[in-house]
This record gives structure tokens, C-alpha cells and sequence, in this order.
């Protein structure tokens, strides 16, 4: 998968997304892949709420286990 690194980013706009991303409980890549989405009218992820993300991808692994 691509990626890019973001040279002189300002402090406060840094603190700003390190705050967001722990709100949502996110990684900060991961809050800045959210944010990229919406801003493209890509559906974003819903913010991680629980000890471990509910994908579909990992919902599907557990009812092929059996463990719906």
C-alpha cells in the first residue's frame, strides 16, 4: 500500500489530530486516513468503541470459526 510522510507539520495541528485520534481511540495514521475519507466522500471508519474493532472482515473470520 502507499504511504507519504508529512514534512513541517505545525505543532498545533498535530496536537489537534493527536487529540482527535485518542478520542476515537485511533492511531494517528489511522485517524488520518478517517479524516482523508470523509474529506473525499469516502465512507470513514466508525470510531473504535470497544477492546478490539468489529470489522467485517474480522466478523467474518469469527463466523466461519463458529462463533456468531
Amino acid at each position: 500500500m502507499p504511504g507519504f510522510v508529512i514534512k513541517d507539520l505545525p505543532e498545533e495541528l498535530h496536537r489537534k489530530l493527536k487529540e482527535q485520534a485518542a478520542r476515537h481511540h485511533r492511531s494517528m495514521t489511522k485517524e488520518v486516513l478517517a479524516v482523508l475519507e470523509q474529506a473525499f466522500g469516502a465512507e470513514a471508519p466508525p470510531p473504535f468503541r470497544g477492546r478490539f474493532a468489529l470489522t467485517g472482515k474480522f466478523l467474518d473470520k469469527a463466523r466461519r470459526e463458529g462463533r456468531e
